[in-house]
């Protein structure tokens, strides 16, 4: 068995790695430990839009400042990380551009547009033949669209190859073990952030969090990485469209309460294949390179639970839901921040 170390993070996925890399930067030691590969689930599956302002929706508005500040965070977490990594996880700050293909969604998307200025945030009303001079693969049918400048995306897949790498070079083992209690946990670590997303039944009862899977479903697309189809990310009512300088192009998402079903279904790819392909027809001629399912981690309010679990010297790090990869940063500097204390690693 390794050292007993001052924090165990249980959980691989794009949280725990982050929060690994913060915590081994402050100087605690740490392992971090998952029973399969790093970012093999909901990270791995993800689409990586850092769009804070594209998704600001009216039921979210509490969580709008935590996602602008997480988005104001990701510049520098990019180039911190390419540092300590050597290699680079494919952050950009390209905006997105929401648009619309007949009238209904031309109202909607516009109330969308009106609802971000009203909350003081960056967006661009474009009339068709301007939504067309940026992004000339948009369909001929385009009605107008909002462009959203300030809004990125990463690609999840980099990100988590440059994490894992940032923990090789500090010296973080990454331990490839089923942990089935918390007590199995606290024998490998004093502290323990627990960050296996929907996965919480190694934890007890009374110390498990409000943690549901929400299982969504995506497409990968894959052109030449020097003639990108679209410059930045495309939205529709019904679908996005995030290009990857690797001339990949993901295509996502759906938004299903099926528990821990993790199939990859014929009509979500259908669906989501025929709303790309009215937003941006040259898709058609890309190679397609794979359909996948993940399971995000929801909670009741849709807020991501941070902070010290019911039971001493354990700390959570879950609930992300839908914006895991934009919160990242942040939820790892605070997860650092707390496990740190002289209190929590004593």
């Amino acid at each position: 068995m390794s050292p007993k170390r001052d924090v165990v993070v249980v959980g691989a996925g794009v949280i725990g790695l982050a929060s690994a890399w913060r915590i081994a930067q402050r100087g605690a030691s740490v392992a971090l430990v998952d029973r399969g590969e790093p970012g093999d689930a909901a990270t791995r599956v993800a689409a990586g839009m850092l769009a804070p302002v594209t998704e600001s929706e009216f039921e979210d508005e509490p969580f709008l400042e935590p996602r602008l500040a997480a988005a104001a965070a990701w510049p520098r977490f990019a180039a911190e990380l390419a540092e300590a990594a050597g290699v680079d996880c494919g952050y950009r700050r390209n905006g997105c551009l929401s648009v619309a293909l007949d009238a209904d969604e031309l109202a909607e998307i516009r109330r969308h547009h009106d609802f971000r200025l009203e909350l003081g945030l960056t967006a661009e009303w474009l009339l068709p033949s301007a939504c067309r001079e940026l992004e000339p693969a948009l369909s001929t049918a385009t009605a107008g669209g909002s462009l959203t400048p300030d809004d990125g995306e990463v690609d999840p897949r980099a990100l988590t190859a440059a994490l894992v790498a940032a923990l090789e070079r500090a010296g973080v083992p990454i331990l490839h073990e089923e942990i089935a209690s918390l007590d199995e946990a606290f024998a490998r670590g004093r502290t323990v952030v627990a960050a296996t997303g929907p996965w919480a039944d190694w934890l007890p009862a009374e110390a498990r969090p409000p943690v549901r899977p929400v299982k969504g479903q995506i497409v990968r697309l894959r052109g030449p990485a020097g003639d990108p189809v679209v410059e930045r990310s495309i939205r529709t009512p019904f679908v996005y469209v995030v290009p990857r300088r690797s001339g990949e192009v993901a295509v996502g998402a759906t938004v299903e309460e099926r528990g821990f079903d993790t199939t990859v279904t014929a009509g979500a790819v259908h669906e989501l294949l025929r709303e790309a392909y009215r937003a941006v027809p040259e898709l058609a001629e890309l190679e397609f390179a794979e359909a996948s399912a993940g399971l995000r981690p929801g909670t009741p309010d849709n807020a991501p639970i941070v902070g010290p679990g019911a039971v001493e010297g354990l700390v959570l790090a879950t609930g992300h839901y839908r914006n895991g990869i934009l919160l990242a940063p942040t939820t790892a500097d605070a997860v650092a921040e707390l496990v740190t204390d002289k209190a929590a690693v004593a």
